[in-house]
């Protein structure tokens, strides 16, 4: 079976960029840890829900690196100072990524009730139109 790329379609051109994209996204190796919600708040925005139990706002951080929005979560562990008859709570550290379309910006994050929450907005582009005059060769 041949993999169709989107160098295969010669009337899209320039897409090599969303090419790379789709293959960085596929290799993200994003697993189960913590879980996330995706919701859209109204027509241009949408917001990002972790569960982030037992993290403090000190030991998470939010960055958009190449059209990435990533969020990694280090816990202080203080486990030299506790004894744990069982330890169920996971405080592992992470990374979640979230490739993020043209025009998506990232908003206000915010803390509550363990929740971790990233506000985005889509800002839509005005069509324009343009001529191209034609030039005596």
């Amino acid at each position: 079976m041949t993999k169709l790329t989107l160098g295969s379609y010669p009337h899209m051109l320039g897409f090599e960029q969303l090419e790379r994209l789709l293959e960085r996204t596929a290799k993200t190796g994003n697993e189960g840890y913590p879980p996330f919600n995706i919701e859209q708040t109204s027509d241009h925005s949408y917001r990002i829900t972790l569960a982030v139990a037992g993290f403090s706002e000190g030991d998470l951080s939010i960055t958009v690196e190449d059209r990435q929005l990533v969020i990694r979560g280090r816990s202080q562990d203080d486990g030299a100072e506790r004894v744990f008859l069982h330890r169920g709570i996971a405080a592992r550290q992470f990374q979640r990524s979230f490739v993020l379309a043209d025009g998506v910006e990232v908003g206000d994050a915010t803390m509550e009730n363990g929740l971790l929450h990233v506000d985005l907005t889509l800002s839509r582009p005005q069509a324009v139109v343009q001529t191209i005059q034609i030039k005596r060769g």
